[in-house]
């Protein structure tokens, strides 16, 4: 396994009684670290891995008796001072065995689980309750682009890439320029591992066909039994188009034919199974929040351009602006900073910052420009934020410098996560 940023974090709970749980989109590698994790503690302990995608590995733990019964054939033993580990891939597709990890959590505590599933709505209604103060909860998302490198074998461009906090100056450009043919493809393809394995184009878009094929049949329609799939493609593709834009739901309701709340219920679903994010106005009045218009992005660029059927060239692209906006936020969101506390600003003279990190007390603002020369227009909206909310740090990431200047800290894209 090419290692994830994630695995050492995971590895390290191997110590603790709580349940630790591996949520995010399918195909994004929770198997392939749950594997890992197997190959890991198996080496010292007794491990058991099961994937719950075949049914009769669910008969064997349906219930904890059936559950303690199966350990026991493997190894386990009642007082054992050891811990010993059980791996449960997909588990949310059976809703009793929130039940069944509860009790034994509860009542067996040298028994220690991991758990997969890919969808955090049939997750939370199960485990919020029943496995409160029981859980750790890890979000596993496509590749970062650190990661995307390693996959590539791009030793060169990761020390680089390393070493790119130290530069300061213009013209920066030209000396990553190793870097930017990766990040190129990065903002094309998108970063799920197995599409960043291909070494072909067209066998990058057939890998992003078939995971979407799969989210259709296993999440939409066997776990979260959506009937109006038409309708549902129909609202992705909308929101594919319009990706990054403020998005009215009334709008989205007359072209998918949907009614106002099917919108609203489906945007939802896309959220809560990791196809899109939603980013809603700052406002230091939180209930005006809730009500004004969101923007929604998609949080892998690969799976976007897959619905509007477009992986050209980034230098061919006129909405290459949107793209580097959606891969910036969907870094800092990797790097674990929480949804809810990315937004953007607009006050009423239209003036925008794309981005605001709010972390109630204290704000991070981000403008992101695809540029090389940048104007004196692009560093408006984050000049009149600063005036209303002068102890925000300010960025500004664009593709040529780094350097401070006048509060406003210039940064390349590249490596924006060792920042936030």
């Amino acid at each position: 396994m090419i290692e994830r940023k994630v695995f050492k974090q995971l590895l390290s709970q191997k110590v603790t009684n709580k349940i630790v749980i591996l949520i995010g989109a399918g195909q994004v590698g929770k198997t392939t670290l749950l594997k890992a994790l197997y190959d890991e503690l198996s080496k010292n302990f007794h491990t058991i891995y099961l994937d719950l995608d075949i049914y009769s590995n669910h008969e064997k733990i349906s219930s904890l008796e059936k559950l303690i019964n199966y350990l026991k054939l493997n190894g386990y033993k009642i007082n054992q001072k050891e811990k010993y580990y059980l791996l449960l891939d997909e588990f949310q597709r059976y809703t009793e065995l929130t039940l069944v990890m509860k009790n034994l959590y509860d009542n067996y505590p040298n028994i220690k689980i991991y758990a997969s599933g890919s969808s955090s709505l049939t997750i939370k209604s199960n485990v919020q309750e029943s496995l409160a103060g029981r859980k750790r909860i890890f979000y596993i998302y496509p590749l970062d682009f650190a990661e995307y490198l390693r996959f590539k074998n791009a030793v060169n461009e990761i020390e680089s890439l390393s070493n790119l906090k130290t530069i300061n100056g213009s013209g920066l450009n030209k000396l990553v320029n190793n870097l930017q043919s990766y990040w190129e493809q990065f903002l094309v393809y998108g970063g799920y591992p197995e599409v960043a394995l291909q070494t072909s184009n067209k066998r990058k878009i057939e890998v992003l066909e078939s995971i979407f094929d799969l989210y259709v049949k296993r999440d939409l329609i066997e776990y979260l039994n959506i009937k109006k799939i038409l309708e549902v493609k129909k609202i992705i593709e909308f929101l594919a188009v319009n990706h990054g834009r403020k998005i009215k739901y009334e709008e989205i309701a007359q072209i998918s034919s949907l009614k106002f709340n099917e919108v609203k219920n489906h945007i939802g679903i896309l959220k809560e199974t990791f196809i899109t994010l939603i980013l809603r106005p700052f406002y230091s009045n939180k209930n005006k929040e809730l009500v004004k218009i969101p923007k929604i992005y998609f949080i892998d660029n690969g799976v976007r351009n897959y619905f509007i059927n477009n992986f050209n060239n980034v230098d061919l692209r006129n909405d290459k602006g949107i793209l580097l906006e959606s891969v910036i936020i969907s870094e800092i969101l990797k790097s674990g900073v929480k949804e809810n506390q990315l937004k953007y600003w607009q006050d009423k003279n239209k003036h925008e910052v794309d981005l605001i990190l709010d972390y109630v007390h204290k704000q991070t603002a981000v403008e992101i420009k695809y540029k090389l020369k940048l104007k004196r227009a692009d560093i408006i909206g984050l000049k009149k934020f600063s005036e209303l909310y002068p102890d925000a740090k300010k960025y500004l990431i664009n593709l040529d410098y780094q350097k401070c200047e006048n509060g406003i800290n210039y940064i390349l894209p590249y490596n924006v996560q060792s920042y936030f």
